[in-house]
C-alpha cells in the first residue's frame, strides 16, 4: 500500500483497558501524517513499528485530552532520539501556550525546531502543500475550536502512456472528522473523498446525547459518507458504554455498507 491509514486509538475520553486514545498515522510513500495524539500514542507507534524519525507533520483536531495528551511524552521521546529535524504542528492557535509551557518546564535538551502553525480558518483551506500532496483543514461543530483534515494525494500522469491508459484516478483523498455533530456543510466539503475516518462515538438509542455533547452517531457518520459519495468509510472514537461495537458498526451499514471499525492497528488503503 502506498497511501494508507493505520488507526493507534479508537477510545473517546475515558481510558478502556484494550484501547488507546484518538491516534492516526496516514502514510503516503513513506511521508507521515499523526493525527491527533491521546495519551499512549508513542507506545502504539512502537507496538506497530511505526517510526517517529519519519514523522514531520502533527495535524491536531483540538485541545481535548483525549487527543493531545500523548504530545509531551513524543516530543520528549524525540529528543532523546537525537532529532535534529524541524517537526511542524498545525493545531488550534491556544495550542501556543500549552507547547510554549512545555518547553519552559521541560524543553531542555531539545535540539529540534517546533513550529505551531495555528488553524483558524472558517471554511477548507489549505495549510501545507509537498510534491504530489497537500493538506487542507477545515472547521468541525463540536463546543470548542476544531478542525477536520484533508489529505489529498495528486499523482503525476506518465507522459509515455496515452490519457487512456494512464493509471486512474489521478487523484486520491483521505479525510478525518472528529470530534464533532454533523452540519450541512459536512458532506459538501467532503465531496468525493475516497476514505471518511468519522467518530461514531455513540449508537442510535444515544442520539440526544450525541446532540448535546456535539458528537456524531455510527448512522449520522454513515450518512455523511453516503452524501459525500465515499468509497469507504471507518468509524471510530467509541465510547466506553459499549461492549460490542458491531451495535455502531451495523447501524452505521443500514446506511453506507462500506463501513468498517477502526481498531488498533489496522491500516485501511485509500
Amino acid at each position: 500500500m502506498n497511501f494508507y491509514l493505520t488507526t493507534l486509538g479508537t477510545a473517546s475520553a475515558r481510558p478502556i483497558v484494550d484501547k488507546c486514545q484518538s491516534a492516526h498515522v496516514v502514510n503516503l510513500h513513506g511521508r507521515l501524517f499523526l493525527i491527533d495524539c491521546g495519551e499512549g500514542t508513542q507506545v502504539q507507534m512502537k507496538r506497530f513499528r511505526i517510526s517517529k524519525g519519519h514523522l514531520d507533520n502533527i495535524l491536531v483536531s483540538h485541545l481535548h485530552g483525549d487527543h493531545i495528551f500523548g504530545i509531551f511524552g513524543m516530543l520528549s521521546t524525540m529528543a532523546l532520539d537525537g532529532r535534529t529535524a524541524p517537526l511542524y504542528i498545525y493545531a488550534p492557535r491556544d495550542f501556543g501556550s500549552i507547547l510554549h509551557f512545555f518547553l519552559s518546564h521541560f524543553g531542555e535538551g531539545i535540539k529540534y525546531e517546533i513550529h505551531h502553525i495555528p488553524l483558524t480558518m472558517k471554511e477548507p483551506r489549505e495549510i501545507a502543500s509537498f510534491r504530489h500532496c497537500r493538506v487542507e483543514a477545515f472547521p468541525l461543530q463540536h463546543h470548542i475550536e476544531c478542525f477536520g483534515f484533508k489529505i489529498i494525494y495528486e499523482k503525476t500522469p506518465r507522459p509515455s502512456l496515452p490519457a487512456e491508459e494512464q493509471d486512474l484516478p489521478v487523484q486520491q483523498s483521505f479525510a478525518y472528522c472528529s470530534d464533532t455533530m454533523v452540519f450541512p456543510q459536512e458532506a459538501q466539503w467532503l465531496k468525493g473523498v475516497d476514505l471518511i475516518y468519522h467518530e461514531a462515538t455513540f449508537a442510535d438509542e444515544h442520539i440526544g446525547l450525541a446532540h448535546k455533547m456535539y458528537h456524531s452517531t455510527a448512522r449520522e457518520a454513515a450518512q455523511v459518507a453516503a452524501e459525500a459519495g465515499a468509497s469507504k468509510l471507518v468509524i471510530g472514537h467509541f465510547s466506553s458504554r459499549y461492549d460490542n461495537l458491531n451495535l455502531l458498526l451495523d447501524q452505521a451499514r443500514e446506511v453506507f455498507p462500506a463501513t468498517e471499525l477502526a481498531e488498533e492497528g489496522k491500516s485501511f488503503e485509500i
